[in-house]
């Protein structure tokens, strides 16, 4: 099959497959004692990309604590969404919390270094919560992100907001204003799914680089969907960062075990690193979920069989 059909099949219609997510629930990890019934049928479950946009709802309304019950829930399959952690850090705020939305900044910041409002913000916390070393270096980051844009890049104005804003925070210290970030800037659905389809396009188009900044939008409006972390591994694996590809993967993974594009690209990308055992060990899985045969279990077994030479 060719590439462009391979991407066009994985997901089948963009706008409705995340519109309304699809995923199978998962189930979240519980906590011990008893009660008479089985872990299985007790345990809180949970759709993370539902709880997502739940937990964007509650912060457009301002209701705090539901936003961080919805945010931690997707925390708990999703622990390095940057997103995610951005929007709790967030809801932090809107209860007074500084202190408890540092380290969700920080977590942020670190597992998406371009997410310009985890580092504004991060940085205004910091001059609040008395530390202004590293209040100056986020600073110092976003003035050296202020000279590579060279004042024509696409985030030109939000860096210089957000220089003004960490200044003025350093400037003020622990009397510092911090303005929380409006989740209506957040992506619609609407949004995602055009975010999405152009995405789709774009690796079709062989543009790996593009398609991944799309699909970061699309995530801002979806959360960790396993749709999207699936086509991020591939885009990234694409263009050589296996390591990153593999992160993906494996959080498609968490959140959907038996995530067909997943598992297979897994595969793919286990044989271009010259695990021949592992790249068996996915075609199994497919095998044992695809009872009657899949596209990608047959996929993945001529990848198998070409070996050093599929091209």
């Amino acid at each position: 099959m060719s590439h462009s059909l391979r991407i066009a099949a994985l997901l089948g219609s963009a706008a409705l497959t995340l519109a309304v997510p699809t995923l199978p629930v998962w189930a979240a990890g519980g906590g011990g004692g008893g009660g008479g019934s089985m872990p299985s049928e007790s345990t809180p479950q949970y759709d993370p990309a539902m709880e997502y946009r739940n937990g964007i709802a509650a912060l457009r309304e301002e209701r705090w604590k539901d936003a961080e019950r919805a945010f931690g829930r997707v925390l708990t399959v999703a622990p390095k969404d940057a997103n995610t952690n951005l929007l709790m850090a967030t809801a932090k705020l809107g209860r007074g919390d500084a202190k408890g939305a540092r380290g969700y900044l920080e977590k942020a910041a670190k597992y998406d270094p371009d997410l310009l409002p985890a580092q504004i913000t991060l940085g205004v916390v910091y001059a609040k919560l008395g530390d202004p070393v590293k209040a100056q270096a986020q600073l110092d980051w976003l003035q050296k992100r202020s000279t590579a844009c060279g004042g024509t890049c696409a985030e030109k104005t939000a860096i210089e907001q957000g220089l003004s804003e960490v200044t003025a925070a350093i400037g003020a210290g622990k009397q510092a204003r911090i303005e929380r970030l409006d989740p209506h800037t957040f992506a619609s659905a609407a949004q995602g799914d055009q975010a999405y389809i152009a995405a789709v396009s774009l690796i079709n188009e062989r543009r790996y680089g593009e398609a991944i900044v799309a699909l970061k939008a699309a995530q801002r409006a979806f959360g960790p969907h396993p749709d999207l972390l699936t086509y991020l591994g591939f885009a990234n694996r694409k263009l050589g960062r296996y390591d990153l590809a593999e992160g993906y993967y494996k959080a498609a993974l968490t959140i959907a075990p038996q995530h067909l594009g997943a598992i297979e690209y897994s595969g793919e990308m286990m044989l271009e690193r010259g695990d021949l055992a592992g790249a068996k060990q996915m075609l199994a899985r497919l095998d044992r979920i695809c009872t009657f045969g899949c596209a990608q279990s047959d996929e993945l077994r001529r990848w198998i069989e070409r070996g050093p030479d599929r091209g």
